[in-house]
């Protein structure tokens, strides 16, 4: 593994018991410049690991509560009239960061969720009609409990689709549990994170990710999967294009991570479940025989042949 991003992940791990796929995922979102939904009960560690990300790599982290009663203006900023030299100015709010922990999205209304897409997508808010850059690294990590709907909004497809992946972290087992009490007892681990790498070195290392050698195989490996999804009896709407894209880009930043410069089809495999599965809607007769999008995703994979030669 690349020495940078495996000090990262050992910071991370201070904080983080047994979940090194999740912190993995997380990375691989946050060095491919995408964003990463993360699905799970309350008290699992989400809060805590984003903020042990942020922390190893000296950026300027914002917790964002999401509520019924959250205006957009309440994330993005507003401008304010200041009498005394006669002009608007501009307040800005907490989507003004490195990395922001975007808290139980699914609880705020569908107008405050769509204030969060021009900062994903395009990395600038609009006020007033005066576009605002957001300074890179520009990081979203949305949380939201599967278990709880009412009061709730569900996330619209076309904000799902600005999602890089989407992760699920789970309950530690017993033996890890029992650890996570011992490193609390004192104090919060969180509070002895300490940053191994700069913000300017991170952005070295998104920009050296592009360079990563996806070969001709591998896109054709990639729009393949793609395409099986589209075609599958049991999914209503299956991977678009954008899918196929940050499939590669996740593909290169996991690669790059493993201190590979190219894509093998074992870094396609492992991230197709995370990158897919709030890509895709399954048909109704689908959800009702409880299969889910992950093992959907599983079986297309088994069925798709593995590139095993270039194509010249």
């Amino acid at each position: 593994m690349n020495p940078i991003v495996e000090r990262i992940l050992y910071n991370i791990e201070k904080v983080m018991i047994g979940k090194r796929n999740v912190a993995e995922l997380g990375l691989v979102a946050l060095l491919a410049e995408g964003h990463v939904l993360l699905e799970d009960v309350p008290g699992v560690g989400k809060t805590m690991m984003v903020r042990a990300l942020a922390k190893s790599v000296g950026a300027n982290f914002k917790r964002i509560q999401f509520t019924p009663d959250l205006l957009p203006s309440d994330v993005t900023g507003v401008s304010i009239y200041n009498p005394k030299e006669m002009e608007f100015q501009f307040i800005p709010g907490p989507l003004m960061a490195n990395i922001i922990l975007a808290d139980e999205i699914n609880r705020t209304s569908p107008k405050t969720q769509s204030a969060l897409l021009e900062a994903m997508e395009e990395a600038s808010i609009t006020i007033d009609g005066i576009t605002h850059r957001l300074e890179k690294p520009f990081f979203v990590m949305a949380t939201q409990n599967p278990t709880e709907y009412e009061g709730t909004y569900p996330l619209p497809e076309a904000q799902l689709d600005r999602f890089l992946l989407k992760m699920r972290m789970g309950y530690p087992d017993q033996d890890e549990e029992i650890e996570v009490l011992n490193r609390v007892q004192q104090k919060p681990p969180i509070e002895d994170i300490n940053p191994v790498i700069s913000l300017q070195e991170l952005r070295k290392l998104q920009s050296q990710i592009k360079y990563v050698h996806v070969d001709e195989t591998m896109k054709r490996y990639i729009v393949e999967i793609a395409n099986q999804t589209r075609n599958h009896e049991k999914i209503f709407m299956g991977v678009s294009p954008r899918g196929s894209i940050a499939l590669m880009k996740a593909a290169q930043a996991y690669a790059y991570m493993y201190d590979r410069d190219y894509v093998l089809p074992d870094d396609i495999q492992f991230l197709v479940p995370s990158v897919f599965s709030h890509r895709i809607i399954l048909k109704s007769e689908a959800k009702y025989t409880g299969i889910s999008a992950e093992e959907l995703l599983q079986e297309i994979i088994e069925n798709v042949a593995v590139p095993v030669q270039r194509v010249m």
